[in-house]
């Protein structure tokens, strides 16, 4: 196990959080395997317009998730998941190093997130962020040709997202005020 997933933050009550948190604009992978952790799920706590990508690799068993901050490209031109123009080659490079195949076609997505929760600012003619972000991290994955298997985006509630590469590429979501649901 690395040392990252050895030293899990802490929440105000002490105890360790579970899983390996995925924090805005970062991209994190976990690969099935015989060292796994029991707690060794990838997870986006409390995504409003952000949107969780999460990526699948079948053959190589390697689960990826990225946490969409923004819409368009980073202003430096440089691969980071913050973006939702570059979050897809941000997180492939994280996926090959842990034996992932390098071609996108062979790969599964799975999206969750991209809710308007400022409804207020969205009826003054605001942009609508949480849509952007869909909007452009589906048509990335369709340029790429990413096969997305599932989603649930939209909408005007948060949601927490979990991936666990023992789970077979599908993801957890729970949005505010409701039960888990797999897509």
């Amino acid at each position: 196990m690395s040392p990252e997933l050895g030293s899990r933050p802490a929440s105000f009550t002490g105890l360790k959080t579970p899983g390996v948190v995925v924090g805005l604009g970062e991209a994190r992978v976990l690969k099935a395997g015989p060292g796994l952790e029991p707690d060794d799920v990838l997870v986006a706590f409390g995504l409003g317009s952000c949107v969780a990508l999460c990526l699948w690799d079948v053959e190589m068993a390697v689960a990826g998730m990225a946490h969409v901050v923004l819409p368009g490209e980073d202003p430096s031109g440089a691969i980071n998941p913050r973006f939702a123009r570059s979050a897809l080659p941000a997180l492939m490079s994280l996926m090959r190093a842990e034996g992932a195949r390098a071609d996108p076609q062979r790969l599964v997505a799975r999206l969750a997130g991209g809710a308007q929760v400022l409804i207020k600012g969205a009826t003054r003619g605001m942009s609508r962020i949480g849509d952007a972000n869909a909007r452009s991290l589906l048509e990335v994955l369709a340029t790429a040709g990413v096969n997305v298997e599932a989603s649930d985006l939209g909408g005007s509630v948060g949601r927490s997202v979990w991936f666990d590469p023992r789970d077979g590429g599908r993801i957890r979501v729970r949005a505010i005020g409701s039960t888990d649901h797999y897509v």
